[in-house]
């Protein structure tokens, strides 16, 4: 069978390991682009027909591994966090909501009010796969108890955006308005593709993320699995983290037993080592294009660093345009968001990864550049400024490792 011409586009992505996996390329070009698993556990843009050339034009604007551009306007900008307006510490005050979500439920809590309210008649969103527990599916969650089975991180592939065209044809259809709740590439795909597509932006009025330290392969999903001595053929459930803050991994296997581990181990030790490289270059971790993104408000040592031990959970909450304040606003006086104002200068301490990565990122792209790799371009995301908060010696590390991966990805 002849091949399709490729896409320049879809092939400088590839090239360059820079594709996240969003499915924005499948729901542009439907017709001639589908998401695969490819080794080791990555969803990857499998391109099977030629494609127009406003489909290319689409993909080339909007794909988060090519670039992403941020216009912080009049709201306050941060070198590290992005624009916002307002950030907040809170929890869904419903307790099963809470207690299911990976931090505070602060998502779920928002979520259900939308639904609730009728500022929305579904949400598009990932769960657990019925077909692989350690996988993930897209789903549409109408009613709290939807939202509830879909609590909880899961740190694995997800193409949330390809299911655009089938809520597009419901909207067309029914008038049905969607949330959508995805990882920030995914969520800063969909914002581009809703500036070339007011229908886009009528169909989906409210998008969030969260605070995004990466997507593992599915390899290190079964290196989990190995780790707990659960046999990917005996698990029946598998929650990455939630029911608990932070939460422990743990699979139920077909015996009803369980085995679990806590997220130190199982983020820390196992899956944090199958990040994807186009997370490793991401200078957008924090949902700087949703409305609204949460994280862990984590409770930190006397040094600054992060604490881990089980508490209830409690969500930042960060405000990131006039909708999203809005939307917390109206979700607090219903009740359904618990919330306190939270001390900003404070993040960069209980959020040490993030930090980092966004301090390292501008001598990571030096090096790939220097290297001749594709690299994806940002605009407005003040790496330079970021990178200045770095001592000059971890900007040379930075710079170095990823310049040697880099010559050996040449070279291979």
């Amino acid at each position: 069978m002849t091949q399709p011409p490729a896409s320049p586009a879809l092939n400088k992505v590839l090239r360059g390991n820079l594709c996240s996996g969003c499915g924005a390329c499948a729901a542009l070009a439907p017709k001639a682009v589908a998401m695969r698993m490819t080794p080791p556990g990555f969803l990857r843009p499998d391109q099977s027909a030629p494609l127009p050339a406003d489909a290319e034009a689409a993909i080339a604007a909007a794909c988060p591994g090519l670039g992403q551009t941020v216009e912080a306007g009049t709201r306050r900008d941060d070198a590290l966090w992005g624009p916002w307006i307002e950030m907040h510490m809170g929890h869904a005050s419903d307790p099963a909501l809470r207690h299911a979500g990976a931090s505070g439920g602060a998502l779920s809590g928002l979520l259900a009010h939308l639904l609730a309210s009728g500022a929305v008649d579904a949400v598009i969103e990932t769960a657990a796969s019925d077909q692989v527990p350690v996988a993930n599916d897209t789903v549409l969650a109408r009613s709290r108890d939807d939202i509830r089975a879909a609590a909880g991180s899961r740190y694995a592939p997800s193409a949330p955006l390809a299911a655009l065209p089938d809520a597009l044809a419901d909207h067309r259809a029914s008038g049905r308005r969607f949330a959508f709740v995805g990882k920030p590439c995914d969520v800063a795909a969909l914002r581009a593709m809703q500036a070339r597509d007011p229908e886009l932006r009528a169909a989906i009025p409210v998008l969030l993320s969260f605070f995004c330290a990466g997507v593992p392969s599915q390899d290190g999903a079964r290196a989990l699995l190995a780790a707990l001595d659960a046999p990917e053929d005996r698990v029946r459930s598998f929650r990455y983290r939630g029911n608990g803050w932070p939460g422990q991994a743990t699979a139920q296997l077909d015996d009803g037993s369980t085995r679990s581990m806590s997220y130190h181990d199982s983020w820390g030790g196992i899956l944090s080592k199958h990040v994807q490289h186009r997370c490793k270059v991401c200078a957008d971790g924090t949902g700087t294009a949703a409305d609204i993104a949460c994280a862990d408000a984590w409770e930190a040592d006397a040094d600054g660093y992060p604490l881990f031990s089980e508490a209830p959970g409690q969500s930042l909450i960060v405000v990131r345009s006039d909708t999203g304040q809005r939307l917390l606003s109206e979700a607090i006086a219903a009740g359904a968001i618990a919330a306190a104002p939270f001390d900003a200068t404070t993040l960069a301490a209980i959020q040490p990864g993030q930090r980092e990565r966004r301090r390292a990122l501008a001598a990571r792209l030096a090096a790939l550049m220097l290297a001749g790799r594709p690299a994806p371009r940002y605009r407005g995301l003040r790496l330079v400024a970021a990178a200045r908060q770095n001592p000059l010696r971890r900007n040379a590390k930075n710079f170095l490792g990823m310049l040697r991966r880099a010559l050996r990805a040449r070279v291979s």
